[in-house]
C-alpha cells in the first residue's frame, strides 16, 4: 500500500508580519528626526515662554509704578503701554505653553493649536502694517484730531493719567499742543498753555507771553523721532517676524514627522 499523504494543518490564529528592514530603517530615522524636532522646538517654545514672562512682568510693573501714565487718546483710554505688554506677555506665554506641552508630548492636537494661533497673531499683525502703510493719511488726521479732543481731559478729575501724559510729551519732547500751541487755547478758552510748555519751569508760567513757550507741534516732532528711529523699530519688528515664522516652520514640521511616525512605526 501507497504511504497516506500526511494530513493538512490549518492555523486560525492570527498572522505575525514581520517588518522588512526597509521600513524597520524609516522607522528608525522617522524617530530620530522626530526626537531631534522635539527637543529644538521645546527649547524655543521655553525661551518664547519666558520672554511672555518677562513682557507681562514689565508690564506689571510698569502699571504698579507708573500707574498714573496712561494714553494720550480720549476714544481708546485703556491704550496704554502697560495695558498693552501686559495683554501681549499672556498671549506669548499661553502660546508658548501650548506649543512646550505640544512638542513635549509629541500631541498633534497641541501642535496644530499652536501653528493656527501663531499663524492668526502672524496674519493680523501683517494686516495691520498694511492697513497702516495704506492709510497713513487717514490715520494721521483721525490721530491729530482724537488728540485734541484728549486735550480737553487735561487736568480734569479721573484723567490724572492722561494730565501726566501730556507732561512728560511737552517736556521731554520740548513742544507744546497737538499741531501748535494755540490748541490749547481753546481748552481753557484764553491765551494760556500748561506749564510743561515752558521753555523755563516755572510756576504759572503758562499764563506768560508766547515768547517763552515752545513753539514746535508735538504730533510731528514725536513723528520724526519715530521716524529717526525706524531702523531700530524695522529691526525690531523684522527680528519678530522671524522668530514667528520660525516657530511656525518647527511647529508644522514636527507636526509632519509625529504623523510620519505614527504611518511607519504603527
Amino acid at each position: 500500500m501507497s504511504p497516506s499523504p500526511a494530513p493538512l494543518i490549518l492555523w486560525e490564529g492570527p498572522v505575525l508580519l514581520v517588518p522588512s528592514q526597509q521600513e524597520l530603517k524609516r522607522c528608525s530615522m522617522a524617530h530620530n528626526c522626530l526626537q531631534c524636532i522635539k527637543y529644538l522646538m521645546f527649547v524655543f517654545n521655553l525661551l518664547f515662554w519666558l520672554g511672555g514672562c518677562g513682557i507681562l512682568g514689565v508690564g506689571i510693573w510698569l502699571a504698579v509704578t507708573q500707574g498714573n501714565f496712561a494714553t494720550l487718546s480720549s476714544s481708546f483710554p485703556s491704550l496704554s503701554a502697560a495695558n498693552l505688554l501686559i495683554v501681549t506677555g499672556t498671549f506669548v506665554m499661553i502660546i508658548g505653553f501650548v506649543g512646550c506641552i505640544g512638542a513635549i508630548k509629541e500631541n498633534k492636537c497641541l501642535l496644530l493649536s499652536f501653528f493656527i494661533m501663531l499663524l492668526i497673531i502672524f496674519l493680523l499683525e501683517l494686516t495691520v502694517v498694511i492697513l497702516f502703510f495704506v492709510y497713513t493719511d487717514k490715520i494721521d488726521k483721525y490721530a491729530q484730531r482724537d488728540l485734541k479732543k484728549g486735550l480737553h481731559l487735561y487736568g480734569t478729575d479721573g484723567n490724572i493719567g492722561l494730565t501726566n501724559a501730556w507732561s512728560i510729551i511737552q517736556t521731554d519732547f520740548r513742544c507744546c499742543g497737538v499741531s501748535n500751541y494755540t490748541d490749547w487755547f481753546e481748552v481753557y478758552n484764553t491765551t494760556r498753555v500748561p506749564d510743561s510748555c515752558c521753555l523755563e519751569f516755572s510756576e504759572n508760567c503758562g499764563l506768560h507771553s508766547p515768547g517763552t513757550w515752545w513753539k514746535a507741534p508735538c504730533y510731528e516732532t514725536v513723528k520724526i523721532w519715530l521716524q529717526e528711529n525706524l531702523l531700530a523699530v524695522g529691526i525690531f519688528g523684522l527680528c519678530t517676524a522671524m522668530v514667528q515664522i520660525l516657530g511656525l516652520t518647527f511647529a508644522m514640521t514636527m507636526y509632519c514627522q509625529v504623523v510620519k511616525a505614527d504611518t511607519y512605526c504603527a
